[in-house]
């Protein structure tokens, strides 16, 4: 079995919905204390479950992983929910600066996520990177409004099933560039205008 072997395409959806999922049933079932330690243990779990089938995780998750922990802990220390409001908001911005601070570096990490099922000609790495630094961007920006403006049950539900509806729907507006410039089968690393 290579060590290079690509992860299965199911782990990244669980590693990143299903934590977020049980986050929002325990809040539906209990309250926004419960449902962040829910979160905490879900991602550890989500963590391990990364590491022991692809030997790996990446970078992306970790860091937000560490984030849940700080903040999900804090939270459960002082019982204030500002901290795990805020949470998806420092998440997103960490998002945006790895992302735009790994391409001006040379090593863009997007192109490492997205590299092996997306090949794209390398011009096509920079604004690739530009849309989803600044898609992250506007979405600690509605994270901020949105706790601050509005009730937990409507943040809970902006932090669950929106963020996650908003972000599939930002992939899907993604895919016209990602086909237009997508290397061509036998090409490799050779770029080649259609």
């Amino acid at each position: 079995m290579s060590r290079t072997q690509p992860a299965p395409g199911w782990l990244q959806p669980v590693t990143d919905y299903v934590p977020l999922t049980l986050f929002l049933i325990a809040y539906l079932t209990a309250d926004i204390l419960t449902a962040t330690a829910v979160l905490i243990g879900a991602t550890l779990l989500a963590l391990i479950l990364s590491y022991s089938v692809a030997r790996k995780v990446p970078v992306l998750a970790l860091l937000a992983a560490g984030v849940v922990a700080v903040f999900g802990g804090l939270t459960l220390f002082f019982e204030d929910d500002l901290f795990i409001k805020i949470k998806p908001t420092i998440v997103q911005i960490l998002f945006a600066v790895v992302l735009y601070g790994s391409y001006l570096f040379g090593r863009p990490v997007l192109k490492l996520v997205l590299g092996t099922a997306f090949p794209l000609k390398e011009e096509a790495w920079r604004p690739l990177t530009i849309r989803f630094s600044v898609f992250f961007l506007i979405m600690a920006a509605a994270n901020e409004v949105i706790w601050r403006t509005q009730s937990t049950d409507f943040w809970v539900a902006f932090d669950t099933i929106g963020q996650i509806v908003i972000t599939f729907a930002f992939m899907m507006t993604q895919v016209p560039f990602l086909l237009r410039h997508q290397l061509e089968e036998g090409n490799g690393a050779e770029t080649q205008d259609s």
